[in-house]
């Protein structure tokens, strides 16, 4: 079996020497062909590129037609060559024209050649393209030579990557920078145009060939020790220590840093010619494309394992830490894998224009923040870090739900516009701020903020809104790094009174647990984290914490009123018990000689249906309902809000749910309790107009949707509304959804949508 004169080593070489001339790039990639050829000892090498209409065209051969060059194309799938760049893995034969897959190009003159290798082109697990060599014997391909061949193709993807051959082809734009548009799931609402800064952003391998390759296998073999060691130690600390979610993720990466086949492979790119960090970027990108390419669901998520572990070497290697927030462009979209909302309150917001996410859904804590500042929002874009460059123009759609990269000019011109358009129709809402919020039959309705930041409370001024329904604490204990003392608490709360400014504001006590593991809480491992150990049941089992919260805020409060909202309750025995709780603290309060708040009203989340069952007692003992219409849906209709597969099924304006509404907004007016609103259907206009048809008459939102529902609510004839929702109703015998019904009435009756 042949071997190549010189080794990978004098390739490697040849090739650097070939990408300095100083040449035209067709002329540089036609010599590069023909140093591949000579030193791989094979007849035929061909480069196929990736165009940005997803065909595999040929841009320079030795040993085929010269004439087939830029006239070759084939689709991903067809074909040999389109085999590989569908798979994404080397292929080897011996007789290529026996493979089922052999498609026979007549201007190639190819069918002289038996013998066939093809490797494809990666970058950060991109297709690229893929590069071949043939021979006329039906010899087989040596394991060295297929390492070999992928060695010289991460060299020739860095070429391919960097633009230069964009001009080669009329109308062909690289694959890896052509336009995007990456579906995804809408986490905040709103339109960003920027460009990219990745939150963590990839660490270029610049150095490709390696000098001496014995110093290189020392730098890896001692940058993988010292990864496992890390890894290790992080494993046994004591704040991972234990079950729970961080362990088992942190127990993946180690197995992953200990496999001997991952080594081996590092090991033999870098025998190949390539420097450590070169090898680790060439193994992962070979993982990244293989993984990204499985339909298994776990496979996929282990993608993210790798990704975590090959970043710890390369740092590790280039001796670089972690990047955190730095200079910021002026239009900034931030592209992360997953982050916190303690990560992206880091960052400026005043040139932050959006956020895009691999990980993250609508009810994730980050998705909270985002829409708590007004930043649109795309959650769930798969492979969104590997898709981009740091200053890649990019624009987030936050109410489609998709994310446009590199977007041509037609798309960012329209998008500008919608974004035009989007900020006069916030002007016009801006004008309905100092008006009543009335319907056209003198119905009042209120509207309210949700809050959770003191960054917040600025747009009860903006908005016009009537105070802050919903004042989510957890959010403070989120992004803190240790858990707030009773003091930061009570600083807090009284700069949020403050900042309030006398308008009402409903405190919710610390709703964690479930989906809202603190950063520095065990997590507890359950089956059923949302209708676990959470809300009001840890305040109840560890009434420490509850009591330091409630004394924080009634001494906060000290001489203003206060309403304090307790969320997850189940039964009224619940509530009872936490009443009394508050009881205590006043008293201890008064003896001590603190002043007590002015009025102080103790209210109930209804969000666990078990209170449907219960409405004329809990009515009866809290001061004030909130209607939690998130959980209230997840858990009426059985339906994991987070889980895309099921989310859809349930629809708020589905018969079940709106009488599940009208239940609690008829028994509460009938004990003359107050019940608003505090869940995401109350922000949208149709299901709001809903919501007062049933009777309520207080609703809290996002300060985004205040000027929309507020337009509605002076277009809207409540009563005829209310009216139409009892026919529909009476008339509705198979749980079908009102939704079609109440838009064509919205229509029919100028009701502004």
């Amino acid at each position: 079996m042949p071997a190549a004169p010189g080794g990978p080593r004098l390739l490697l070489r040849r090739l650097r020497e070939a990408m300095a001339e100083p040449v035209s790039p067709q002329a540089r990639l036609d010599r590069i062909v023909v140093i591949i050829a000579a030193n791989m000892v094979a007849e035929v090498c061909s480069v196929y590129v990736l165009r940005d209409d997803s065909m595999l065209e040929l841009f320079a051969t030795e040993g085929l037609n010269r004439e087939a060059v830029h006239l070759t194309t084939m689709r991903a799938g067809e074909g040999l060559v389109g085999l590989i760049a569908a798979n994404a893995e080397p292929l080897s034969l011996s007789d290529a024209q026996s493979h089922p897959a052999f498609s026979y190009r007549p201007e190639t003159g190819e069918e002289a050649y038996h013998a066939f290798l093809g490797v494809p082109l990666l970058r950060a697990g991109n297709m690229l393209g893929v590069l071949v060599v043939q021979n006329r014997t039906y010899r087989v391909y040596s394991e060295e030579e297929i390492e070999a061949l992928q060695t010289t193709a991460m060299v020739l993807a860095e070429m391919i990557a960097s633009g230069e051959l964009q001009a080669l082809s009329p109308g062909t734009v690289n694959a890896s920078r052509r336009s995007l548009c990456q579906p995804g799931v809408a986490l905040a609402d709103g339109v960003g145009l920027g460009h990219v800064v990745l939150h963590e952003p990839r660490i270029v391998v610049r150095n490709l060939i390696a000098e001496n390759v014995e110093r290189e296998v020392a730098r890896l073999d001692t940058a993988i020790a010292e990864v496992r060691s890390a890894i290790d130690d992080l494993v046994e600390r004591g704040d991972v220590a234990g079950a729970g979610e961080h362990r088992e993720v942190l127990e993946t990466v180690r197995m992953f840093a200990h496999d001997q086949g991952w080594l081996r492979r590092m090991r033999e790119a870098v025998l190949s010619g390539l420097t450590a960090e070169a090898a680790v970027e060439r193994v992962q990108s070979d993982n990244r494309a293989k993984m990204l390419r499985q339909s298994d669901p776990y496979l996929r998520e282990r993608l993210h394992d790798l990704d975590d572990l090959a970043t710890r070497l390369l740092r590790q290697l280039v001796g670089r830490d972690a990047a955190g927030p730095g200079v910021m462009p002026e239009n900034a979209i931030l592209v992360a894998r997953s982050m916190g909302p303690a990560a992206l309150l880091d960052y400026d917001r005043s040139r932050l224009r959006g956020v895009v996410l691999e990980e993250g859904g609508p009810t994730s804590h980050i998705a909270i923040v985002a829409r708590a500042l007004g930043i649109p929002a795309v959650g769930e874009v798969a492979n969104a870090t590997a898709l981009v460059e740091s200053g890649d123009a990019i624009i987030v759609d936050g109410a489609a739900g998709e994310v446009q990269i590199r977007p041509g000019p037609e798309i960012e011109a329209a998008y500008a516009e919608k974004a035009r358009l989007r900020a006069r129709r916030q002007e016009q809402y801006r004008s309905l701020r100092d008006l009543p919020s009335l319907t056209r039959d003198g119905v009042a309705v209120g509207l309210q903020l949700n809050a959770g930041l003191l960054v917040d409370l600025s747009h009860l001024h903006e908005t016009g809104a009537e105070g802050i329904g919903l004042f989510r604490t957890e959010l403070q204990f989120m992004v803190a790094e240790r858990m707030p003392s009773a003091a930061e608490q009570q600083t807090l709360y009284e700069a949020v009174f403050s900042a309030a400014g006398g308008l009402p504001v409903t405190i919710r006590t610390l709703d964690i647990g479930g989906d809202k593991i603190l950063p520095y809480m065990k997590a507890l491992e359950e089956e059923n984290p949302a209708l676990g150990w959470r809300a009001i049941r840890i305040g109840l089992d560890r009434p420490g914490l509850l009591r330091m919260q409630l004394r924080a805020l009634l001494k906060a409060a000290g001489g203003r009123p206060l309403k304090i909202m307790f969320p997850m309750v189940a039964t009224v025995e619940e509530f009872v018990r936490a009443r009394a709780i508050v009881d205590r603290e006043k008293a201890h309060l008064s003896r001590h000689g603190h002043p007590l708040p002015s009025d102080c009203r103790l209210g109930v989340m209804v969000e666990v249906p078990s209170l449907l069952f219960q409405m004329d007692e809990i009515a009866a003992e809290a001061d004030f309902l909130s209607v939690g219409s998130n959980d209230l849906m997840q858990f009426l209709f059985a339906v994991d809000r987070d889980n895309r597969q099921v989310a859809d099924r349930f629809d708020p304006l589905s018969a079940a749910a709106l009488r599940a509404f009208r239940l609690i907004a008829e028994r509460a007016n009938a004990a003359g309790t107050p019940a608003t609103v505090c869940g995401e259907i109350g922000g949208r206009p149709l299901e709001a107009m809903a919501l007062i048809g049933l009777g309520f008459r207080s609703l809290s939102m996002s300060p985004a949707s205040v000027g929309p529902v507020k337009a509605m609510v002076l277009s809207l004839d409540a009563g005829a509304v209310g009216a139409f929702l009892d026919a529909e109703l009476a008339r509705t015998r198979d749980g079908a959804s009102l939704r079609p019904a109440l838009a064509a009435f919205a229509e029919a009756n100028g009701v502004v949508l």
